[in-house]
């Protein structure tokens, strides 16, 4: 017989054409949906391996040789192997998800193996293999192979369970043991987590059924969140309600990301020392994935909070200081922290006529008042009298209309905002938020209502800068003249300075 003709009669003996259309549909369809890559690499096997054992058998039938007959069962069952494999491909990479209905990969892994077996069976039936026979005088190594595969029966079992119950589901993060991470699939044998770490590891499933599974971040009828402590400690100098309120309004405050709205922040105090307390902020993690940096930001509004109340983290009772702290070090200390604050003054436009006394005795009285990234340095509609001076870092400005808020400004250090406020009284106009770490001083009004009185023609100066500051923009955005912005600012001047002078009670 002819090499081609046998190859032929063997290739539909053996269904080759159907297995390599469904292959080729598969492929082919494969190409607009996702693909499970290694299925039809399980697939790509075992057609290679049918057409291998196809072009072996047809050769040696060619040439009337015993060995096509030894050749032409296995050649079948891989032939079948593939065809069962070209299906789940197209059903479960293709049609399904076309579909929009994604079967856990353990039901696939389930019934492809359940198919195989039912192909190879029907393919030994088919060649003549007594099965009945094959079964019964096998009991024993069937009992003996069940009782050596118990483990891997019971890790199919586990999974199936999993799946059934959907106690548990891919994207859930849980804690077995030691290991915390996501869940991103349940095979057959196991289920894989990834960790924080980049780590995958592979938890059988009769651990995950036989064990204590804590799913984080779970509560029926609400959204996924985990509850995170972040703890620090303040000496007993101060007391145990202001340390609360001034950490907890700064939390509360602050726009931070992955830190939930609702449930809001709490701070607790959790112990007593001797010398000092043990507090503990309490906020709700929205992203369960970033918890040591989301940590990282609550700490720093807390140490921010901290500085801007005046307000110092504990040290252990036990720390030594060698340095003598005499009063020329003072000095020269509160003497630094004089010219840094003076520097800043002169570099911002609003204290240009100040004189040097003048800004050295504003220095004196400045507050230093740092921010993390994401507080609210102030707020629209706020009465508070103070003006900001930033001496370094990022801010944004925003404003409300009650419905939406819109970024309007970014502001960079060296600079100064909330002048309206500390120098006519008015609410506050915009909300400002830290955008970076934010070395910043606050002036109150009692500082610049001294300035004032010695110099009253401090406020003339004052409005008639406010006035060119507030008409130079105006004056951008609507394309006046310079006549016509002159004659705005004029009046704007007039109108800040009767302002100033109601409020500073000027005569």
């Amino acid at each position: 017989m002819h090499f081609f003709e046998s190859l032929w009669n063997e290739a539909t003996r053996s269904f080759t054409p159907w297995v390599l259309l469904l292959a080729a549909v598969a492929f082919v369809l494969a190409k607009w949906v996702a693909v499970d890559k290694p299925r039809f690499k399980a697939m790509f096997f075992f057609i290679a391996a049918h057409l291998i054992g196809l072009v072996a058998t047809a050769a040696f039938a060619s040439v009337d040789s015993n060995l096509a007959e030894l050749l032409r069962t296995p050649t079948w069952i891989l032939g079948a192997a593939g065809l069962v494999g070209s299906s789940a491909a197209l059903l479960f990479s293709v049609i399904l998800p076309r579909m929009r209905l994604h079967t856990p990969l353990i039901v696939q892994d389930v019934v492809v193996a359940i198919a195989m077996v039912g192909a190879t069976f029907g393919v030994l039936s088919r060649a003549g293999v007594n099965l009945s026979g094959l079964i019964a005088t096998s009991a024993v190594f069937t009992a003996m192979l069940g009782f050596s595969l118990q483990d891997v029966i019971g890790n199919i079992a586990g999974g199936l369970a999993l799946q059934v119950d959907n106690s548990i589901e891919t994207g859930d993060w849980i804690k077995v043991g030691d290991v915390t991470g996501r869940v991103v699939e349940i095979r057959w044998r196991h289920t894989a987590v990834e960790t924080r770490n980049w780590e995958t590891v592979l938890i059988p499933n009769t651990v995950m059924t036989k064990s204590n599974v804590i799913i984080l971040g779970r509560r029926r009828g609400q959204p996924a969140m985990q509850r995170r402590w972040v703890y620090f400690n303040v000496d007993w100098r101060f007391q145990p309600g202001d340390v609360i309120n001034v950490v907890q309004n700064a939390v509360r405050g602050a726009q931070l990301e992955r830190v939930a709205r609702e449930p809001v922040p709490n701070v607790v105090l959790m112990d007593m020392t001797d010398t000092f307390g043990k507090y503990a902020v309490r906020y709700w993690l929205t992203d369960l994935a970033v918890d040591d940096p989301t940590d990282s930001s609550v700490r720093a509004c807390v140490y921010f909070a901290l500085q801007r109340a005046d307000m110092t983290l504990a040290m252990p009772a036990h720390a030594l200081f060698v340095t003598e702290e005499t009063v020329d070090r003072k000095a020269i200390k509160t003497e630094k922290q004089v010219a840094r604050r003076r520097a800043l003054l002169t570099s911002l436009d609003l204290f240009a006529d100040l004189s040097e006394a003048e800004r050295t005795d504003l220095a004196r009285t400045m507050k230093y008042a740092p921010f993390a990234r994401g507080e609210v340095m102030t707020r629209q509609g706020a009465d508070a009298h103070w003006l900001y001076l930033m001496e370094d870092g990022e801010a944004v400005v925003r404003v409300s209309d009650g419905i939406n808020e819109r970024e309007v400004a970014q502001l960079k250090g060296p600079c100064f905002f909330g002048e309206m406020s500390v120098l006519t009284g008015e609410p506050r106009s915009a909300t400002v938020i830290a955008d970076s770490e934010v070395e910043c001083f606050r002036l109150d009004k009692a500082a610049v209502q001294r300035v004032i009185d010695a110099r009253p023609e401090l406020a003339e100066q004052l409005a008639k800068l406010l006035a060119d500051r507030k008409v130079g923009l105006q004056a951008a955005k609507e394309g006046l003249s310079a006549d016509a912005a002159r004659e705005r600012a004029a009046k704007e001047a007039n109108a800040l300075l009767k302002r100033i002078r109601a409020f500073f009670a000027l005569t």
